[in-house]
């Protein structure tokens, strides 16, 4: 089913445009242009933002960032943001590249040691020697993407960012590469991607616990240790999530809605949502 989703930004080109495209590219994007995310809104594309000035806050996927400049953030297709706010004289460059591009990336990157966890990585800190290069990389880029769109520009992108991140990408993340080695959260972060690509079909814990061969208890005990949230809860706030997106940013039904997130009937639907929200799902796309 495809989804109408609803944008607002104050962009040269309108949305939906850029969507139907492989790659686009913009610098100088300032605060001004943000309007307030406080609804959840789904990307379709995935995009990597290059923080140039100021900080801010967001949150993606129920999970909060902070972020200051220098810095990237990558929000990847299918990924719900909300509570989106900028502060200072911010200003940032991003690229938008739809899932045939970072298809096509991913064979030129796959061999690189640090790409795999790179690529799970939200926001990552640039180091001040490297923001020159990266502020070059992203003029290359917009210079590509502003060119004769030839024959062969599609291929320059590709191999132009492969190559980028072959050059500056081993200077930016060690720091990251070895965190993840320490950390003690790996039960959690695989738990909430298992829920992540599951939730709309599976939202009983004894699945996750299956799929990641452990007790139910320990399950719940470590997520919550970890996040502050139970694995049951969890769940339940990815299907809210989803649930709120369709209400505000489609034109679906709440029938359709409840087909979408495979509930037995619209009637338990509107319960359930209810049960968390406070209101019917009617009451919550009118609001």
């Amino acid at each position: 089913m495809e989804l109408g989703l609803k944008y607002n930004l104050d962009l040269v080109e309108d949305v939906s445009n850029i969507l139907k495209q492989d790659f686009w590219v913009y610098c100088n994007f300032v605060g001004s242009m943000i309007p307030e995310i406080t609804d959840p809104v789904k990307f379709t594309s995935s995009c990597s933002i290059f923080v140039k000035e100021g900080e801010g806050n967001i949150e993606i996927d129920l999970l909060k960032y902070n972020f200051k400049a220098p810095c990237i953030v990558n929000i990847k297709q299918g990924q719900i943001i909300q509570n989106a706010e900028v502060k200072g004289n911010f200003e940032a460059s991003f690229i938008v590249l739809s899932q045939r591009f970072c298809d096509n990336l991913f064979l030129l990157l796959k061999d690189s040691t640090s790409y795999g966890t790179a690529s799970m990585e939200t926001v990552v800190n640039v180091p001040v020697n490297l923001v020159d290069k990266f502020e070059r990389f992203y003029s290359h880029v917009r210079d590509i993407f502003c060119g004769s769109h030839g024959p062969n520009e599609y291929q320059a992108m590709v191999l132009a960012i492969a190559s980028f991140f072959y050059e500056c990408g081993t200077k930016c993340y060690p720091p990251v590469l070895e965190s993840a080695k320490k950390s003690s959260h790996r039960l959690t972060e695989k738990f909430l991607s298992l829920v992540q690509q599951n939730f709309k079909k599976e939202r009983f814990l004894d699945f996750y616990a299956a799929q990641l061969e452990v007790s139910t208890k320990h399950l719940s005990r470590t997520v919550k240790e970890s996040t502050g949230f139970t694995a049951v809860e969890w769940i339940d706030r990815f299907v809210i999530l989803e649930a709120k997106v369709l209400l505000k940013s489609t034109n679906m039904t709440i029938q359709q809605i409840s087909d979408e997130l495979n509930f037995q009937s619209q009637s338990f639907f509107g319960k359930y949502f209810k049960k968390h929200i406070g209101r019917s799902p009617k009451d919550f796309r009118n609001s």
